[in-house]
């Protein structure tokens, strides 16, 4: 019946949505969004935690107040080393500074201080981490965020079909794999070599949380297809694969993500820069 696919398909892509907009908005490398009080003025801004391609990042604070100064202390993370302070110059109705450029995977924590006469704060609470990473064209990264976006679709529709024991189950498990295949193993890795220099951080040669959760999308997807074989219903296996795909790519993104190790760095270039 064509009124129940709709149903469906509109359940579906509400699922997809809005599990793409949660670990998108709770993931590390997402703009933390702050609200602080400076003695009349009230400062709101959002601190950059991620930064691709070459030069520095730019922290931009909106001030329209004049009479405010500030600075942004840094150090490398994870370390023990002295923080480091950028004096915020003013660029119109903002005080601005530049973190410096780090290698891909590089990471970086910082907090901004202002002063308005004696009243002086520091933000945020716990320091910003923030992680550089290379260029990645958008020749590589729209395909590639559009088949996983695409493949999550059909992983939720797959799944419903499932459940309500509908005729296209295969059909929708079929193109959910192809989706996963071309989106996480091929584009994937692309996006991760440009990015940080590596092909594939998961296991077995690491435990990047992205490339982890890929996989295990894929072992059970390829389960539910086996089942499926032939003209068996095979509905359960289907619905535990959509739920355990669902489930996993809640986890937000980047998070466990590839880090570059300042000791290891340090002991082959010397101290980073």
């Amino acid at each position: 019946m064509k009124w129940r696919s709709w149903v469906l398909w509109l359940v579906a892509i509400l699922i997809t949505l809005l599990a793409a907009h949660y670990q998108r908005a709770t993931g590390p490398t997402h703009p933390l969004r702050i609200k602080v009080q400076l003695g009349d003025v009230e400062i709101k801004c959002a601190l950059p935690r991620s930064h691709g391609g070459a030069g520095g990042q730019e922290v931009r604070i909106p001030v329209p107040d004049t009479s405010v100064t500030g600075q942004v202390a840094w150090k490398h993370y994870p370390s023990d080393e002295p923080w480091q302070v950028i004096p915020m110059h003013r660029d119109g109705d903002y005080l601005v500074a530049e973190l410096p450029h780090q290698p891909p995977a590089g990471k970086l924590q910082y907090e901004v201080k202002l002063r308005k006469g004696n009243s002086s704060i520091a933000f945020p609470e716990k320091p910003a981490v923030i992680r550089f990473k290379g260029h990645v064209p958008v020749g590589v990264l729209v395909p590639h965020i559009l088949a996983m976006f695409l493949f999550m679709l059909f992983s939720n529709r797959a799944g419903l079909e499932a459940l309500t024991n509908g005729p296209s189950t295969k059909a929708y498990s079929v193109t959910a794999v192809v989706l996963l295949l071309l989106g996480g193993f091929v584009l994937g890795p692309a996006v991760q070599y440009f990015a940080f220099g590596q092909w594939w951080t998961g296991a077995p040669f690491g435990w990047d949380l992205t490339d982890n959760k890929t996989l295990i999308a894929l072992i059970f997807w390829l389960w539910a297809l086996w089942s499926l074989r032939g003209n068996r219903s095979a509905r359960w296996p289907v619905v535990l694969a959509s739920l355990v795909t669902l489930v996993i790519f809640l986890i937000p993104h980047s998070a466990w993500g590839s880090q570059l190790d300042w000791e290891k760095l340090e002991t082959t270039t010397g101290p980073p820069k």
